[in-house]
């Protein structure tokens, strides 16, 4: 935008609004349509201003369908999988006066060396692949995100060693379920192979990837982490739900002996590894017995942080048709307990780090005047006094406590 003489700026009160929308959770979208009420009074007062929406929320049928209706204001519609005509789609908006709305219901396309813009200079997430073929009851994305398609692994090299010339030293690969890489390609390619070819790539420090479905974590995989010189430990595993039973419903293709399986078999492979986990708590039907197996799960595999969500309906899937009997109140204690427990098993592994010297990719300021945080190979941030100028730098830290989930320390002699 800025070549075509556009300045950005933070507020709505703009000559062009942007909007790239996100569709997981049902108040994702009812936040878009709230936006757009004030949107609208804005335009009234500047008639010229140009509205645009795109991403997830755009493929689904009926968002289209009232945007026409009850927003003709908006000026282009269009979704995830025609991104790379941004341009082209703004040139014909900027010359009609009607609704632009240009939506694609899939593609088997990957286009190649588009445009990026990153937050920081020294590291980068870098897409490996896109859709998802997994189809989780309660989750919307394979409806609007498409099937699953890799990149070439070449095309990924050659945009990780572009990084690096521009001085990133670590990057994030990506995808719905980084697992799955590769098994669409001409010439298929596993995700361990492909972390090997990124490993030799000069200059690059540090490898991360999310997310890794439990479905399918490869022996091959946990090989290669156990082994591998760049690729960090730590390793993101949704759970969900410890319960056999609501795991089915969840279309999720493993059970709690599985995971439990897979914990061990990580843990034995790659001894200071940091597991986190993702987990719904009131999913359709769960009863006090099904929490109650995610919980032991929980207690088990002493994750280093789990990212907890009371279930949200979203309409469209198959887990928003299913009787749903427990009341928020009962959902919310059960998140309660869920809490309490987990912090009881996180905090104290995390204080026994005190002690220990470990170096840090230095990324950002700290909450605290004068302190600066670091994030550890296992993914854990450490904040401790320093100048801003380490920002971007590889330091040694001497962890000193925590608070919480946060370590503190010091810079290291």
């Amino acid at each position: 935008m800025d070549e075509i003489g556009f300045k950005r700026q933070e507020t709505e009160d703009a000559d062009v609004v942007i909007y790239n929308t996100c569709t997981v959770r049902e108040n994702a979208n009812l936040k878009v349509y709230g936006r757009l009420g004030k949107l609208h009074s804005l335009k009234k007062s500047n008639p010229d201003m140009k509205i645009v929406l795109f991403g997830c929320m755009m493929q689904e049928k009926q968002v289209v369908d009232k945007i026409q209706k009850d927003y003709p204001f908006v000026n282009l519609v269009f979704g995830t999988h025609n991104i790379f005509k941004f341009a082209e789609l703004f040139y014909e908006m900027e010359n009609r006066d009607s609704q632009l709305i240009d939506i694609w219901e899939g593609t088997d396309k990957i286009v190649e060396e588009l445009p990026t813009e990153r937050n920081y200079s020294f590291k980068s997430g870098v897409n490996i692949m896109f859709g998802c073929n997994n189809f989780c009851s309660y989750c919307i994305v394979p409806y609007v995100r498409g099937r699953e398609r890799s990149r070439e692994p070449e095309a990924i090299v050659k945009e990780i060693e572009a990084l690096v010339a521009d001085g990133v030293t670590e990057v994030m690969l990506l995808g719905q379920n980084v697992n799955s890489y590769g098994k669409t390609l001409k010439d298929p390619v596993t995700f361990a192979q492909l972390l090997e070819k990124v490993e030799q790539i000069e200059g690059l420090k540090r490898i991360r990837f999310m997310t890794s479905h439990p479905k399918d974590l490869s022996d091959e995989l946990i090989e290669y982490m156990s082994k591998s010189r760049k690729v960090c430990h730590h390793l993101h595993l949704p759970m969900q739900s410890g319960s056999s039973r609501i795991l089915k419903i969840m279309n999720r293709h493993y059970d709690k002996e599985k995971y439990l399986g897979l914990v061990e078999k990580i843990r034995t492979a790659v001894p200071d590894i940091s597991l986190t986990t993702d987990i719904i708590v009131g999913f359709p039907g769960e009863t006090e017995e099904d929490f109650q197996e995610t919980l032991d799960v929980v207690e088990k595999s002493d994750f280093d942080t789990a990212f907890t969500f009371i279930y949200s309906k979203r309409t469209g899937t198959i887990a928003a048709k299913l009787p749903d009997p427990a009341t928020h109140a009962e959902k919310a204690a059960r998140m309660d307990r869920l809490l309490k427990l987990q912090d009881s098993i996180a905090f104290p592994m995390i204080a026994a780090m005190a002690g220990q010297t470990v170096k840090v990719l230095v990324e950002a300021a700290g909450r605290t005047p004068g302190t600066l945080n670091g994030r550890l190979d296992n993914n854990l941030v450490v904040e401790f006094p320093a100048e801003e100028s380490l920002i971007g730098q590889y330091a040694n830290v001497r962890l000193t406590g925590s608070r919480a989930a946060l370590l503190v320390g010091e810079l290291a002699e």
